[in-house]
């Protein structure tokens, strides 16, 4: 694995930021849809937990004021004409990340379910070159998070079966909360699942023989709104989820990764 270190003066960093980490062009990656009531205070706290990231909004077809409030909060801010999903708004991020050079990307949730000052937690086993996707778990070391029933069987679900197929034990392939390097950026700027896309990536990880890991992390309430998954939709999930793992596993792996 290769991070280039930057050049030019570094950005002044309080003490308890990571200097390997200090030393990395990082960016957080934001996918947003209607979330104008919390996407401000998401990007205040990235840049309180480390000022050196970029903030890239992606307001994916939003029809609040979530692009507005983000560039306010001094966010770069791209705006899809309509909603793509999440798949295709962290895709539109990393494409960002690729291109701009950036070592290391995080994508965090905008409706402030997850902890930026997490975020080194996620890049540690990046900097310690163990990882090049780092995903956070909210099941691990005892880590209490009580997700409603039927997502509750779906997460375990898709933790047991994606273990199987990665050969690693693995407990929340469903987290959104992740870190990747710049081979991770690479591999998903080009291809990366569009629908309900953490699990997949999980195996396509495998597939291009990169690293993954995890690491544990806490879950927040939501600031705003409600997920859309219910028990209908948690049933849909896991079937097209899993046939699309299925076709994925016969699915021949892209070139190689390299610069674009």
């Amino acid at each position: 694995m290769s991070l280039d270190v930057p050049t030019g003066l570094p950005t002044p960093l309080p003490l308890r930021v990571d200097r390997r980490v200090a030393a990395l062009r990082r960016i957080a990656v934001i996918p947003a849809l209607n979330e104008e009531d919390s996407i401000a205070g998401v990007i205040a706290e990235v840049h309180a937990a480390d000022p050196g990231f970029e903030v890239i909004v992606i307001d994916d077809g939003s029809t609040d004021r979530t692009a507005e409030r983000a560039a306010a909060a001094g966010a770069h801010v791209v705006s899809h004409p309509f909603n793509l999903g999440i798949g295709g708004a962290v895709q539109t991020g990393l494409m960002y990340a690729r291109d701009h050079g950036f070592d290391v990307a995080v994508q965090v949730d905008a409706d402030a379910q997850h902890d930026p000052a997490e975020i080194e937690r996620l890049l540690v086993p990046i900097v310690e070159d163990r990882a090049d996707l780092v995903v956070g778990s909210r099941f691990l070391n005892g880590r209490r998070y009580k997700p409603p029933f039927a997502r509750r069987v779906g997460i375990k679900l898709f933790a047991g079966l994606v273990s199987l197929i990665v050969r690693q034990r693995l407990t929340d392939t469903t987290s959104g909360f992740r870190a990747m390097n710049r081979r991770g950026i690479l591999l998903f700027a080009d291809d990366y699942p569009h629908d309900y896309p953490e699990v997949e990536a999980n195996v396509l990880v495998f597939k291009h023989r990169l690293r993954l890991a995890e690491v544990p992390v806490c879950m927040r309430n939501r600031i705003n709104g409600a997920s859309s998954i219910n028990v209908r939709m948690s049933a849909y999930y896991m079937i097209k989820v899993s046939l699309a793992l299925f076709v994925g596993l016969f699915r021949r792996p892209a070139a190689p990764l390299e610069e674009r």
